[in-house]
Parts: structure tokens; C-alpha cells; sequence
């Protein structure tokens, strides 16, 4: 099989992996749809006393919070992707098996999570966006260039969001049980991605931190693009820049890891 082949079987398998899992993902379709009504009308006494803030209107912020809801899980703002699989794999020492595949440890998992965020942009994306459109009057574009754009935003936020956790997971090799890095990771890319409020918001000194920092890939930069208060290119070379630098440094650090395993389980 050729390279490019396993790597696609690989997503394919991690599509097929979440697939299976239907009740928990008509519960999570749930759970999106209803946390995304209760910020909605957060948004909207928010908005009605301050019309136009972070640049957006109303309708804009409304379906800022819908396209939240729509790549939550995508994403994985708060986690629950391969980093737990791998950071256990590492701490029983079974990543050693993983050593002797004849592939890129680091492709590898990105090929699987690239499938596992198709599955759930489809299945717990397009579900909370149509109820939030039946409910909600959503500023929504007409032209598929922005909607194209808007996706491929959405594949470079993936990408991001691997490589975060990918070095998330990678502290394993040092600590054992990386448990209290993800749960760090997480709490930041919920409040530095645009996940609780839109980072345009965010004043002065802040504002312009946070939206430099690599989470804003994740839900900012799509969420800008299909409402048309970002060019995309711009918005693409600056996910692209996070996208290369984080990956390198999880190869570079990868690599001093795999010279340092520690095979615990037996």
C-alpha cells in the first residue's frame, strides 16, 4: 500500500471509529443544540445593550454562536480526540508498537483525527447549525466561494488543533500521566479560541494578545471568514504559519521523546 493510501485508510478508519458511536453522538447533537440556545440569548441581552460590539450585529453574533456549536467538537476546543489514546499508550509503553509501524508516528494520528473531525463536523456540526437557523435570525452568506473558503478555514483549524494536543500528548513521555497539561490546554483554548465570546470583544492589550496566540485558528478565524469581517488570505497564511510552526516543534520534540521510551507495561 502506498503511502498516500494508508494514510487515507487510516482517516477513513477514524471516520468509521466515531461512526459507531451513534447514541453518544445524538446526545452530544443535543447537548451542542441546547448550550447553543442558552448562549444565544445570552448574546442577544449582551447585544441589545451594546448594538455593534467586537464589530459584529446582531444577527452577525448570533450566528457567531452557532458556528461555535457547529465546530466545538470538530475542533476539539475541549479536548477528547487521540491525546487521550496516545498519552495512554505512552504511559502503559505501548507506544512502543507504535514505533514499528512502517509510518509517521505524528501523520499517523493526524490522518486519524482528520477523519474523527470530518465525522464530526457532519454529524454534530450540521445539525445545531439548522436548529439555530430555525430559531434564530442567522447572517449567513449566499456565495459558495464563502462557504469553500469557510471550510477550508475549517481544515486548517483541524490541523492546528492536532498539533496543540499532539505536543499535549507528547508531555507523557515526561510526566507520566498528562492529564493536568490537557486540562490546561483545554480551559485555554476555550477562553483564547472565541469559544465563550468572540475574541474581537477582548479590549486593548488583550484583545490583541489572544488573537495572535495559535487557538484563535480555531474558532475565530472560520467564524470571521463566513461572516465576512476577515479577508481569507490573510486568515489562511496565519493559520498556515501556526499550522507549520506547531507541527515542527511536535516532530522536533517527538523525536527526543522516541530516544527516551519507557516501556512500563511489562
Amino acid at each position: 500500500m502506498g503511502t498516500g493510501r494508508l494514510y487515507a485508510a487510516v482517516a477513513a478508519g477514524g471516520f468509521r471509529r466515531y461512526a459507531t458511536y451513534r447514541t453518544a453522538t445524538a446526545a452530544g447533537v443535543f447537548t451542542n443544540t441546547v448550550f447553543g440556545v442558552i448562549l444565544a440569548y445570552t448574546y442577544l441581552a449582551l447585544w441589545q445593550e451594546r448594538p455593534h460590539l467586537g464589530g459584529y450585529d446582531e444577527a452577525q453574533a448570533l450566528t457567531y454562536v452557532w458556528i461555535g456549536q457547529a465546530l466545538l467538537v470538530a475542533v476539539s476546543v475541549m479536548g477528547g480526540g487521540f491525546e487521550d489514546e496516545l498519552m495512554e499508550r505512552i504511559r502503559t509503553g505501548d507506544i512502543a508498537i507504535d514505533l514499528y509501524r512502517p509510518a509517521d508516528l505524528q501523520l499517523w494520528w493526524l490522518a486519524g483525527d482528520l477523519g474523527r473531525a470530518l465525522f464530526q463536523l457532519l454529524a454534530r456540526g450540521v445539525a445545531p447549525m439548522v436548529a439555530g437557523v430555525l430559531l434564530f435570525p442567522l447572517a449567513l452568506p449566499t456565495r459558495p466561494l464563502t462557504w469553500l473558503a469557510f471550510l477550508a478555514a475549517v481544515t486548517l483549524a483541524v490541523v492546528v488543533s492536532f498539533a496543540i494536543r499532539f505536543l499535549v500528548a507528547l508531555s507523557a513521555f515526561w510526566l507520566l500521566d498528562g492529564t493536568g497539561v490537557a486540562q490546561i490546554s483545554w480551559i485555554t483554548a476555550t477562553f483564547c479560541s472565541g469559544m465563550l465570546l468572540p475574541l474581537n470583544v477582548f479590549p486593548g492589550a488583550l484583545g490583541e494578545i489572544v488573537r495572535a496566540l495559535p487557538w484563535a485558528s480555531l474558532i475565530q478565524a472560520p467564524a470571521d471568514i463566513l461572516l465576512g469581517a476577515a479577508d481569507p488570505l490573510p486568515v489562511f497564511a496565519r493559520q498556515l504559519a501556526w499550522a507549520a510552526a506547531l507541527l515542527a516543534a511536535g516532530r522536533m520534540l517527538q523525536s527526543v521523546a522516541t530516544r527516551r521510551v519507557v516501556v512500563q507495561g511489562g
